[in-house]
């Protein structure tokens, strides 16, 4: 089974929504043997954003949603709690708010190299450090770091970061998000089924599992009656 969603390293809920999937995918019974594969497509929350984080968190919130410092703290705390209850070491009161464009092509070059592993190694990394080492990730020095530790070639990610390569594939990526009607993330997409938001435990499994109802119900219905080297399938 294919996740595909779409996902900013600078949303709180995207980070919090991917890691309870995946704990939800792995404790599932229906899913012992089964393979999944989670593809991250860009998203840029502001893609104006500036180089440099121009101010602490609880501002920048109050100012964004219109409300007060202190209704801003309390929602940034909530919000904190929820990446915590998931297990993560969750600092969103003093994340560094930048441009997310080079992040994202980082991991599109990831991507491009075939290497799974080293991909989902570098989108963990990226958000935490964004949200437990409160890193800047418009930095191109924390974005060589971080590659470099996952195992990508240092001259090769510097002459990337250099360049506007992978820009496109970005873009393309938040216009097909625009042509399904995606405006928020985290949005995962599920075999037909639309998980938009950290939904609860409860929602993300139903989901998952009338996803798998639909992929057998489909493989049933492929193959048909037929005949091979080891006999007839009688329908």
């Amino acid at each position: 089974m294919k996740i595909t969603y779409w996902s900013d390293y600078a949303c709180p809920y995207c980070y919090i929504g991917e890691t309870r999937l995946k704990k939800i995918i792995a404790n599932m019974p229906e899913m012992k043997g089964r393979q999944f594969e989670l593809e991250m497509k860009a998203f840029q929350l502001d893609p104006y954003a500036e180089k440099f984080s121009t101010g602490d968190t609880q501002t920048r919130f109050a100012k964004k949603y219109g409300i007060s410092m202190e209704e801003a703290g309390e929602t940034i705390e909530k919000i904190s709690k929820m990446g915590m209850r998931e297990g993560l070491d969750f600092r969103y009161a003093t994340t560094l708010f930048t441009n997310t464009l080079d992040a994202h092509r980082l991991t599109k070059f990831a991507m491009n190299t075939g290497d799974k592993k080293l991909t989902d190694s570098l989108i963990e990394k990226l958000y935490k450090a964004y949200f437990t080492d409160n890193k800047e990730l418009a930095d191109k020095e924390v974005l060589l770091n971080i590659a470099v530790e996952c195992g990508l070639n240092k001259d090769e990610v510097k002459m990337l970061l250099d360049s506007d390569k992978y820009k496109d594939e970005v873009i393309l990526d938040e216009k097909e998000a625009s042509r399904y009607g995606i405006h928020s993330v985290p949005f995962f997409y599920v075999n037909g089924y639309g998980i938009s938001g950290a939904q609860s435990e409860e929602y993300m499994k139903d989901t998952i599992l009338a996803a798998l109802e639909k992929e057998n119900t489909k493989n049933e219905n492929t193959h048909g009656m037929s005949c091979g080297p080891t006999g007839c399938i009688i329908g």
